[in-house]
């Protein structure tokens, strides 16, 4: 019993960290490279698909010419990813009579008519380690 204390005590002390996932995205069928793509990743199934209010959320933005993004040093778990194409970047998605004039996309790429997906379509589960997510841009307008 005290063995497996002091076990347990010196795996904290070196170094056991939580383990985590990394998240390679890679981003396909982009119209063009102007602009900016700004990234969300929320666990939140309220806060989707704008996570503006998620404080978890995990965001960035990226030049538009980005095909690749890297996330690390995540917890574990169930996420959705959503994403635009701010071609004028104006920091929102432009629409006319409610139809998005800006490319999108989601993990598990779903096919989007009239507005977004549920959460639970586009929910990925990310273990412990490194993963790869493909999201394709869809474009309306």
């Amino acid at each position: 019993m005290v063995r497996s204390i002091l076990l347990a005590g010196a795996a904290v002390f070196l170094g056991g960290a939580a383990p985590s996932a990394e998240l390679e995205l890679r981003i396909e069928r982009l119209r063009n490279a102007k602009g900016v793509i700004h990234i969300c990743l929320t666990r939140e199934p309220a806060h989707f698909p704008d996570c503006k209010r998620d404080p978890k959320a995990i965001t960035r933005s990226v030049a538009a010419d980005a095909s690749l993004v890297r996330f690390s040093g995540m917890t574990p778990g169930a996420y959705a990813v959503a994403l635009f194409h701010d071609e004028n970047s104006n920091r929102k998605l432009d629409t006319m009579l409610a139809i998005p004039r800006e490319g999108f996309g989601f993990s598990r790429n779903p096919v989007v008519r009239f507005g977004a997906p549920k959460f639970r379509q586009v929910v990925i589960d990310l273990g412990a380690g490194f993963h790869r997510e493909t999201v394709r841009m869809q474009y309306m307008l």
